[in-house]
């Protein structure tokens, strides 16, 4: 009896024993769990911000592989002779915008200065004035000032004239960007009428009016359009540009004139 007694105590705390490690393994085995789940949760973000970036190099690489592809897809021959026309248009309008930066000038510190110097009979200091400034306007006015002697209408035709020629001189290289605006349109709209024949030639070929047949010529035929009507945009947002800097110089040398020749009346009154 006393062992029988014994060994189901023994079996009591061995059983006891079994349930606590097993009480104490399920904490642990829930706690992995939730580990795991904290370094999922805390990589999320990092993993998602990554997937957010991503897309921008990807878009940013897809855009200019677009547009190679576009431009292979237009055709090289056509699509070539729109970039040359875009390049060309695109260096004479800087060339006339640097010319016609340097040509700007402060006008009304030059007529102030010239003005002082007539109003002290000082004509060969008015002269070294306008000559040490660069310009159209202070060109007409040098050769206003060096026919001061022969009176002012010799003055008036001279700086009349030479207004003319340093008009020429601004508006020199303009009919080229002229014929590239021109130029790059309708280089794209051949390239249409090219895509129009080999999409009926592929019609022809075919024997069927599919989409599929019509569908390369079509593509052809718009990318070019699309092309040239772009480069001609871009050229005539320019052109206008160099056209506004033009009337402004234009309309200072004919206010200079107008100026100068005053000052020249009063000098001879004052005489």
């Amino acid at each position: 009896m006393k062992k029988f007694f014994a060994i189901v105590a023994v079996m009591g705390m061995m059983t006891f024993g079994i349930t606590q490690n097993m009480v104490a393994q399920e904490p642990e085995a829930a706690a992995e769990p939730a580990a795991a789940e904290q370094v999922e949760e805390a990589a999320a973000p990092a993993v998602e911000e990554v997937a957010e970036e991503a897309p921008v190099v990807e878009e940013n690489a897809s855009l200019h592989k677009e547009l190679k592809t576009k431009f292979i897809e237009g055709g090289a021959d056509f699509m070539s002779l729109v970039a040359i026309a875009l390049v060309l248009g695109l260096a004479f309008c800087i060339e006339r915008i640097i010319y016609l930066s340097l040509a700007e000038v402060n006008t009304k510190k030059l007529m102030k200065d010239i003005e002082a110097k007539l109003a002290n009979k000082d004509i060969e200091g008015a002269k070294q004035v306008a000559k040490n400034t660069r310009g159209p306007v202070a060109s007409i006015c040098y050769q206003g000032l060096m026919h001061v002697d022969e009176g002012l209408d010799t003055v008036d035709r001279t700086v009349t004239a030479y207004g003319g020629v340093q008009a020429g001189y601004l508006e020199q290289n303009c009919s080229w960007i002229t014929l590239f605006i021109a130029m790059a349109p309708s280089l794209g709209f051949l390239g249409t009428v090219i895509g129009m024949v080999m999409a009926f030639d592929k019609i022809q070929q075919a024997g069927d009016i599919s989409p599929t047949v019509v569908a390369g010529g079509m593509k052809v035929a718009l990318i070019t359009t699309i092309f040239g009507i772009v480069v001609a945009l871009i050229l005539q947002i320019f052109y206008n540009f160099i056209l506004a800097k033009i009337e402004s110089i234009t309309s200072n040398m004919e206010d200079a004139s107008i100026q100068l020749l005053d000052m020249v009346t009063k000098a001879k009154i004052a005489k």
